[in-house]
């Protein structure tokens, strides 16, 4: 069968990548063509167009590319139409796929099918109405998302398992055990015990967070603080926000941190579940400017009690979430000290880690999407 997929930033094209590799076990003839990225094109397939042509986050970047986005948009359901896949398969990045979604619904007899769905339990829960007209089959990769779209829209989906849980698992049962005295000798650290600072993936949450992340640490001086630098950020960017603190950079490495660190500080995100699977005590910190305000949007215009997928998913508090205007370094740092010295919490913590896992199920996200994607595009839709 012929898979068009569509992806709009690199976990996107990490994700799709592992799907399209499933998809090729479940469909050996399978054909793929894709706005995607590097990982999605080391599996096979036509390439459209590049994701960072797609990529713009924020409201002015947004307003200053509005000619660019509707060309890509344009171009991509002209291209679609031409190709004829047999399937549609969108991945997160819901501002640019749901119009595409609604196009191809409209225009055609294309199936659509939704990977990672779009997060409209936090806020923009309107977007139900689009999703329930023009996708099709969504799949998710968050448990707690089968309530929300089952039992308050009744809209079924399929829950596939995350895909976190496979890249941790993947590693953990394939890397080479590494002891301590390993790594801090690979990257020439010194030999004490580590916290790990995990400040964000983009130049903005790394400018709000990681100042007062190491002040906040710094305290600390038993420990050693190595950052894990994200991919795409040079270590240039990182030192202007340092402040002189003692700290090292290691990039490509934070698989093998997050197995060797005692605590971490993790900004929202992806990494915060990363970080509770590798079973290592975090505080969430997420600074934001203009404090006071947001702390008074998360209370009354997000949809959800938590920011971190490790609480969303336990569904109570694992870990606290020092976000807004409770983001301070006296704050930080005595949610450290807690997870550092304070046995009991930190037994607490990894029981809830526990439980949260167990949410999760086992790992296979992409395999169980792929085989229920082919299974049911030859016996519903008939492909």
């Amino acid at each position: 069968m012929k898979y068009y997929l569509i992806v709009g930033e690199a976990s996107g094209d990490l994700h799709a990548s592992h799907l399209m590799a499933a998809l090729k076990g479940e469909d050996p003839q399978a054909e793929f063509r894709f706005f995607g990225g590097d990982m999605m094109a080391a599996v096979g397939g036509t390439m459209v167009k590049h994701y960072k042509e797609l990529a713009y986050m924020g409201f002015i970047p947004v307003l200053l590319h509005l000619r660019t986005i509707f060309a890509n948009m344009k171009r991509c359901k002209e291209d679609i139409v031409a190709w004829q896949p047999d399937v549609l398969i969108l991945v997160d990045y819901p501002g640019f796929n749901l119009n595409i979604a609604k196009f191809v619904h409209a225009e055609t007899q294309i199936p659509v099918f939704y990977y990672i769905s779009p997060k409209i339990w936090a806020w923009k829960e309107y977007r139900i109405k689009n999703i329930k007209r023009d996708v099709d089959e969504l799949f998710s990769i968050l448990p707690f998302e089968v309530e929300f779209f089952e039992g308050k829209h009744r809209y079924p989906i399929h829950y596939v398992g995350n895909p976190t849980m496979d890249e941790v698992t993947a590693f953990l049962s394939s890397a080479p055990e590494e002891t301590f005295e390993d790594f801090v000798r690979a990257d020439g650290l010194p030999s004490k015990p580590v916290i790990a600072i995990l400040a964000g993936s983009r130049k903005q949450e790394i400018k709000d967070n990681l100042p007062d992340m190491l002040r906040a640490a710094s305290a600390f001086t038993g420990y050693q603080l190595v950052l894990a630098g994200a991919p795409g950020i040079a270590p240039e960017y990182y030192e202007q926000y340092m402040g002189g603190a003692d700290v090292k950079i290691i990039f490509n490495r934070t698989f093998p941190l997050l197995r060797q660190a005692t605590a971490a500080l993790v900004t929202s995100g992806t990494a915060t579940l990363e970080t509770a699977l590798f079973r290592v005590p975090q505080a969430v910190c997420y600074h934001t400017p203009m404090g006071k305000v947001i702390a008074f949007l998360k209370r009354h215009v997000l949809k959800v009690k938590y920011i971190s997928l490790v609480n969303l998913i336990a569904g109570r508090e694992v870990v606290k979430e020092l976000v807004a205007d409770t983001m301070t370094v006296e704050q930080v740092r005595s949610e450290l000290g807690r997870i550092l010295y304070d046995e009991e919490y930190r037994r607490q913590m990894l029981e809830g880690y526990e439980y949260m896992a167990s949410r999760l199920g086992e790992a296979g996200a992409p395999k169980h999407a792929a085989h229920e994607m082919v299974t049911l595009l030859r016996e519903r839709y008939g492909k």
